[in-house]
């Protein structure tokens, strides 16, 4: 009974079918006669689905067989890369992502057509916060053809190694030419400040320390059940543009203050200096609001990548802080009728115009 069970299983291993093995590629050695300036080939990831080179003909009369760069794919080209590419690692860290690597075949008799697809993209990876964030910069594509005999495989090395070196070409090219006109390439941000003061004969006070409000910059009719004799509603706004220049983003902004005099208004009983004053001071202070949001613009708290939202958020941060110093302006000096919260407000706000050099 031992003898037959040990027969059987000799018989089940014979009738097995063998599992073929894989086939490698080595990338052969080629030194690159570019070299980065500014950055260098970090990683190289494989992205993709399926992670094999695909399969190839050895022989004319035998099936195709798997095969790979030695080691794997990624790091077949990573390996190369390192032995080829004279880079400084100190300089800023770029990702090759391997999207596409196919090896396709087709056999008749001895002869073999061929077709090697590749893609990679190519990402700066930024460090914040101790996290690395990649920042997509340019994709490489590319489509080889060949017909070789079938037990000659010289030709698909060669074609990889081709593909490999071409996209690492032209991602040295792309860097030399977007490199310092790029955002996403800057390693510096400049902010530039304008104040808007243009006065037209329209609708529109813009703030200006030479030009302080009139009675007939009120225009609107009276808000009707309204319990207060004047009304104005002074806000503030930004336009902003970049450029980059060298590597640096320089970020203009053109800050606003301003009111609109069809929504402003007044009562006769209002119409005196006092009065006026006092609606003065609420347009003085949207002008310090206004000094204090462009203080907490500074490269230090914007960062290169997402400044625009980072000016946004502070922006939104800044007209909640106006609405809240207006209605503590009125809350304290009761709309202008308590003579003494009055005083100190209009000294409170002298102060704050003096100290950002608005008025002297």
């Amino acid at each position: 009974m031992t003898r037959f069970l040990f027969f059987f299983s000799l018989l089940l291993l014979f009738l097995a079918p063998m599992v073929p093995g894989r086939d490698t590629i080595t990338l052969r050695s080629e030194l690159l006669s570019f070299t980065p300036a500014d950055y260098h080939i970090a990683l190289v990831t494989d992205e993709r689905v399926d992670k094999s080179l695909g399969r190839w003909h050895t022989a004319a009369n035998a099936p195709a067989v798997p095969v790979d760069l030695a080691g794997g794919t990624a790091e077949g080209i990573e390996q190369f890369i390192r032995q080829n590419l004279r880079q400084n690692t100190k300089l800023r860290a770029v990702a090759m992502r391997l999207s596409e690597c196919q090896i396709s075949e087709r056999i008749k008799g001895n002869r073999v057509d061929g077709t090697i697809a590749f893609a990679v993209s190519f990402e700066l990876v930024r460090n914040s916060d101790d996290e690395a964030i990649p920042v997509k910069l340019t994709d490489y594509r590319t489509r080889a053809q060949y017909t070789r005999p079938a037990n000659q495989t010289g030709v698909i090395e060669q074609s990889l190694r081709q593909s490999v070196v071409a996209a690492l070409r032209t991602f040295d090219n792309y860097m030399k030419k977007q490199g310092s006109q790029d955002s996403r390439l800057a390693t510096k941000l400049v902010i530039k400040f304008n104040e808007y003061v243009r006065n037209r004969n329209n609708d529109t006070v813009f703030y200006s320390p030479d030009r302080p409000l009139t009675w007939a910059d009120f225009q609107a009719p009276p808000r009707r059940g309204s319990r207060y004799a004047a009304e104005i509603n002074p806000n503030f706004a930004y336009q902003g543009h970049s450029r980059v220049t060298n590597g640096v983003v320089e970020l203009t902004l053109t800050l606003k203050t301003f009111m609109l005099k069809s929504g402003s208004w007044t009562t006769p009983v209002a119409l005196n200096p006092y009065s006026l004053n006092h609606e003065q001071r609420h347009f003085d202070i949207s002008r310090i609001i206004t000094e204090r949001f462009k203080n907490k613009l500074n490269p230090d708290s914007l960062s290169i990548e997402d400044y625009n939202s980072n000016v946004q958020y502070q922006f939104i941060e800044s007209y909640r802080e106006m609405s809240r110093m207006q209605e503590l302006y009125d809350a304290e000096t009761n709309h202008g009728l308590n003579v003494a919260a009055q005083a100190r407000w209009n000294a409170r706000i002298d102060a704050d115009l003096k100290m950002y050099g608005i008025r002297n």
